[in-house]
């Protein structure tokens, strides 16, 4: 085997049948260590893509400014606008970085018990002006308390409103359901819109993807949010999930291990 022959596997046919369960337990390694390869070179080819936009934007502004005279309100204009774009590269960077920390096994610290509602209720408020604008109303339901990191658990749940506002059918409800089950706690958000299709939910949280293959609005979403989600919800020792059927979609995560009497 080798990079461009990842589809090579061991032929069992001729083989004597105490050799079967070792035959099939290696080529089920190599189909996943395929997989692995090719997640990678994707992911290798989707950072390229994320960081070339901003950088030739950049590129192309500053050669643009430096081919004539321009007045200093109008290089001012232009250092704004490459601003705006190093900052995009920056947030890029920085999440990638944090998916890298958590890939190599970064844990979650645990030094506060919260309430979990609040929580919830502070980065609704915190998003009010962007639910409003799109339409629709922010509410918390259900309650709990657990030991948490505050400053994740507000990451991961933003990072959900976020995406549910952009889907969400003007007039609905942003829905952040909170519900205890047994020693793990579930967080998730609930919008109301057009439904994701089947084959597209296992790969939601995987970075860079995006069901919309034209990427439209990759100007501000570099599509690592849901990636961070899952990535925050290890650290907690839960999973993310997800679920998209009869017009509402639900994405969310577990906690374990953190949870303490109401």
């Amino acid at each position: 085997m080798s990079a461009d022959r990842l589809e090579l596997r061991l032929d069992g046919r001729d083989q004597v049948e105490e050799l079967q369960p070792l035959i099939a337990q290696t080529n089920d390694l190599l189909d996943r260590l395929a997989i692995a390869y090719r997640q990678m070179e994707s992911f290798n080819a989707d950072v390229a893509h994320e960081l070339n936009n901003p950088l030739s934007i950049l590129i192309n502004s500053c050669d643009f400014a430096i081919r004539r005279p321009r007045s200093p309100d109008e290089l001012k204009e232009t250092l704004h606008s490459n601003l705006e774009e190093l900052r995009r590269i920056a947030r890029i960077v920085a999440d990638m970085l944090f998916l890298a920390n958590a890939q190599r096994g970064a844990q979650a610290s645990r030094d506060e018990v919260t309430e979990l509602a609040e929580l919830c209720a502070e980065v609704l408020d915190y998003h009010e002006g962007s639910l409003q604008e799109a339409g629709v109303r922010g509410v918390v339901r259900g309650r709990a308390r657990a030991s948490v990191d505050t400053g994740l658990l507000q990451r991961a749940i933003a990072n959900l409103v976020g995406n549910a506002r952009r889907y969400a059918t003007r007039g609905t409800e942003v829905v952040v359901e909170i519900e205890p089950r047994g020693k793990e706690i579930y967080i998730g958000v609930i919008n109301e819109g057009p439904e994701i299709p089947a084959e597209h939910l296992p790969r939601l949280f995987d970075r860079f993807y995006r069901v919309d293959p034209s990427r439209t609005g990759a100007s501000k979403n570099h599509g690592l949010g849901l990636s961070i989600v899952a990535a925050i919800a290890r650290m907690h020792g839960g999973k993310a999930t997800a679920a998209s059927v009869g017009g509402k979609t639900r994405i969310g995560f577990t906690i374990s291990s953190g949870a303490v009497p109401t």
